[in-house]
């Protein structure tokens, strides 16, 4: 009965939009579909507001490109990044009530929140972190697709190398606003989710939106994701990213992120009640750090500036004072914008990942509501495309001209099989399958392969996107230890910093009390007697005189592993009797044997 009404409401809400259209929108309609056309786009939603009511929301396309079936304005779309406003919001209701200060060391209030140095630990603040000036590049391959809990997301940040100093550079980083969420949820001691629906979602009024993948496909009226492949509308895979929520998980409809838009306009007010404090917005909106020199180019010849706010970005548009954010996310693309001197908020919310659509739409409802002159800023667009690829055609394919030809791997594949770790990025699984090695890493099952390219350097394909890409990027070169195994790998994963190295994690056995008996005893190396231990039921330690006792790993027979030393490792000699006759101690600088005391 609860969702016949609430489909009735919905119906309803829809019919009493389609009634009047506003004169300066004439021909929107004709236009939206056009633009879906020309750019291949599956649908979308569109909602403009005027100081505080919502004049226009409306769906085109299709929310189920298959089917066939209608986007409206109450389909639920991702909206990606257009959540980090919802975020900084928390903190900035946090200052408010006297439990933040902006400007103070934010490991003062989280203390798990390290960084990769102690002068980035002691400094990095708040406002840092809303305006992403930290000195931390994206990194974002570490958290796409993850599905490590948030508090693991955070413990990981400490390994992420800074490309610059602190509030040098600003540098987009997703890791930041999640950070701001888990601030929040300790000092209000509730979910980041919970949070956002009790003091911003219920207040607006925001009734149709949430903040998973998995709630998306529940609700009663929700879009696909798709993505353009060789001119068609192909359906995207969802991917969950409820680990970075606060960064990008909020799902939204135009009509209900309308209302956000309101708030906005209004000062952080809604119906005349104060949602976010006042003396926030005004700071959320204002240049907090520079993104760009915002010169003016053919694309955009009116922008004059480029700051960043509080989970906002901030411009001038053809003369007007202009507050937005993008969204991309898995299929998904959005913009959310206002012009707070004009009390002008526009809306735009796509089923196609990477897509141009929104920003077209939006510059042409702002140019139609802001009574400016027409610009064609579709085929702006499709200008800046063909010059892209023109560009592109003539760059010179150094993939194949630094290729070597006719090398080998230097090991069989199956070698190169195993888990590989790195403290900041969590773990890739390479599996041999017939002649191909695949790799498994976050939530990319399957998807993802191998291909030699030369020597130790294998090239990484997407099986939904076989074509070479031909950069550093593609590219994993394996790493050969003193005992001549695949120790590592490196790739290059995030542009700003060196290669990323993940470390094989070696391969344990288990092995019992009795079967670790053999190897007790006492070893004389160099004059050192070195003892060989068994602690508790089944761990082998090794004393050397003057260092602290090793836990030792197995993992092959007769080796051993230093469980906290990377290149040191223990191999048991045996003679034909299966007796133990002495441990070579293999090390970066050398094997050195020590023969087993009688």
């Amino acid at each position: 009965m609860r969702c016949f009404s609430i489909l009735m409401c919905v119906l309803l809400a829809g019919a009493a939009y389609s009634q009047t259209i506003d004169k300066r929108l004439a021909g929107l309609d004709t236009f939206v579909n056009r633009v879906l056309k020309d750019w291949r786009a599956a649908g979308c939603a569109v909602a403009v507001v005027e100081k505080n009511k919502i004049i226009y929301a409306k769906g085109f396309g299709y929310k189920d490109w298959e089917k066939k079936i209608p986007a409206t304005e109450n389909t639920q779309f991702a909206i990606g990044s257009c959540s980090k406003a919802f975020t900084s919001a928390l903190l900035g209701m946090l200052v408010k009530d006297g439990k933040l200060d902006l400007d103070k060391p934010v490991h003062n209030y989280l203390p798990e929140l390290q960084f990769f140095n102690e002068a980035l630990t002691n400094n990095v603040t708040a406002r840092d972190m809303m305006c992403h000036r930290t000195g931390l590049p994206r990194h974002d391959l570490s958290w796409y697709g993850a599905t490590t809990p948030r508090d693991s997301l955070v413990y990981r940040i400490r390994f992420l190398e800074p490309s610059a100093p602190l509030r040098q550079i600003w540098q987009y980083n997703n890791f930041m606003f999640l950070a701001q969420g888990v601030l929040a949820e300790k000092l209000y001691g509730k979910k980041w989710e919970t949070l956002v629906r009790e003091k911003i979602l219920e207040p607006l009024g925001m009734v149709r939106s949430n903040f998973s993948v998995n709630d998306l496909q529940k609700d009663i009226d929700f879009t696909f994701g798709y993505r353009e492949q060789k001119d068609s509308v192909v359906r995207a895979e969802y991917i969950n990213i409820d680990p970075i929520g606060p960064a990008g998980s909020i799902n939204s409809t135009v009509k209900d992120m309308g209302n956000w838009v309101i708030t906005w306009i209004n000062g952080g007010k809604f119906n005349g009640k104060e949602v976010l404090p006042a003396s926030y917005v005004s700071q959320a909106m204002s240049s907090q750090m520079v993104v760009g020199g915002g010169l003016p180019s053919k694309e955009n010849p009116d922008i004059h500036f480029s700051t960043y706010g509080f989970g906002w970005f901030l411009a001038s548009y053809r003369g007007h004072f202009r507050v937005d954010h993008g969204g991309n996310i898995a299929g998904f693309s959005a913009s959310t914008c206002f012009f707070p001197s004009d009390s002008i908020g526009i809306v735009v919310l796509v089923n196609q990942d990477g897509s141009t659509v929104p920003s077209i739409v939006r510059n042409t409802i702002a140019d139609k509501m802001l009574g400016l002159s027409y610009r064609n800023w579709s085929k702006l667009q499709k200008d800046a495309v063909a010059r892209g690829k023109a560009a592109a055609a003539q760059r010179v394919n150094t993939d194949s001209i630094n290729r070597k030809p006719n090398t080998k791997p230097s090991h069989a594949l199956t070698d190169y099989t195993g888990v590989y770790e790195n403290p900041g990025y969590g773990r890739v699984n390479i599996m041999l399958d017939k002649d191909t090695l695949w790799f498994n890493y976050n939530q990319f099952r399957r998807k993802w392969y191998f291909k030699h390219y030369h020597y130790d350097i294998f090239n990484t394909f997407d099986i939904d996107n076989p074509e070479p890409r031909g950069d550093d990027f593609s590219k994993v070169r394996f790493i050969i230890d003193n005992k001549g195994d695949i120790s590592s790998f490196e790739t290059k994963m995030e542009a700003a910093v060196k290669e990323i190295v993940f470390t094989r994690v070696p391969p344990t056995i288990a092995l019992t009390k009795n079967d670790l008996q053999p190897y007790l005893g006492e070893y004389e190396l160099e004059g050192l007697v070195v003892k060989v231990y068994l602690k508790g039921e089944n761990t082998l330690m090794v004393l050397v005189p003057g260092q602290p006792d090793y836990e030792m790993v197995p993992t092959k027979k007769h080796e051993f592993d230093f469980k906290t030393l990377k290149g040191f490792s223990i191999k048991f000699e045996v003679n034909e009797k299966n007796e133990v006759t002495a441990a070579s101690f293999v090390q970066p600088n050398g094997t050195f044997t020590a023969k087993r005391k009688n």
